[in-house]
């Protein structure tokens, strides 16, 4: 295919550049449109979930790096896009459509992934996060998947990473409870692979997107797949944690969370 065919101006809540050498590492920085955290409303939630496929065809593209503007790496759904959810079956089912396939299009894209997270990182960001070939995070970085909180079961990524990551008992822990998890705990438990020092955070994210980008392509590529192979095995238990979460978002505790959110309160269920 020819990579100039791949058009990456539609993306407006990514800001995409080129690096390395012939540009064979693409940067994409999650926008902080409230100018501190980014989050996925409407059109971020759906540029997050499509932009693997075109990374994925884009023949000059051997690596990509995600990482995030502002304060932290993701601030998780935009609280209208989840009122939306809530009140609307057509957007429901349409961003179930996107979750699904931000998930499994991370898992199937055929160049390597490296996230670089810092400060928050919640939601939507947090599955291209955790889901990239080498996830690495500052020291300071707080992971939280915060479903539960919201009134809605933890879907996304959890059910299908998570227990392969850190273990049942760990991921139960922190998904059934909110628990936040640091860079350094989440190294130390296997949730991340490497963390580092908040200053050098995006030094080593490129020094590895560079290595990366450098090796034999099929040999990289083929690894990734081959090891893919344990998340599409956990497929079902995925495709089941969406489907609740989903659910949930027709359901009344939903209401409660967003509106305790929104209050700045604890959520009465």
């Amino acid at each position: 295919m020819n990579p100039a065919s791949v058009d990456y101006s539609r993306y407006k809540t990514l800001a995409i550049t080129r690096r390395g050498e012939g540009g064979a590492v693409i940067d994409l920085q999650m926008k902080a449109a409230n100018g501190k955290l980014p989050t996925a409303g409407h059109d971020g939630h759906w540029e997050l979930s499509e932009i693997w496929r075109d990374i994925d065809r884009d023949e000059s593209v051997r690596v990509a790096v995600l990482r995030g503007e502002g304060m932290g790496f993701s601030g998780g759904g935009d609280l209208a896009l989840v009122q939306d959810m809530a009140s609307d079956f057509a957007v429901r089912t349409r961003v179930w459509k996107e979750a699904r396939d931000l998930v499994y299009n991370v898992i199937n894209c055929d160049k390597p992934i490296v996230s670089a997270m810092h400060g928050p990182a919640v939601g939507a960001g947090l599955v291209a996060g955790l889901l990239a070939d080498v996830s690495i995070a500052a020291k300071s970085a707080k992971i939280v998947d915060g479903h539960t909180r919201l009134g809605v079961a933890a879907g996304d990524h959890a059910a299908i990473c998570w227990p392969l990551l850190c273990g049942m008992a760990k991921a139960k822990y922190h998904l059934m409870l909110c628990e936040a998890v640091s860079g350094e705990e989440a190294e130390r438990i296997g949730l991340v692979s490497l963390a580092v020092d908040d200053d050098q955070l995006l030094p080593k994210a490129y020094e590895v997107a560079d290595r990366l980008a450098a090796g034999s392509q099929s040999a990289i590529r083929w690894t990734k797949y081959s090891l893919n192979n344990w998340y599409r095995q956990a497929g079902p238990s995925f495709d089941t944690s969406l489907a609740l979460e989903f659910m949930g978002f027709a359901g009344p505790d939903v209401r409660e969370g967003v509106a305790s959110l929104r209050e700045r309160r604890a959520p009465k269920y």
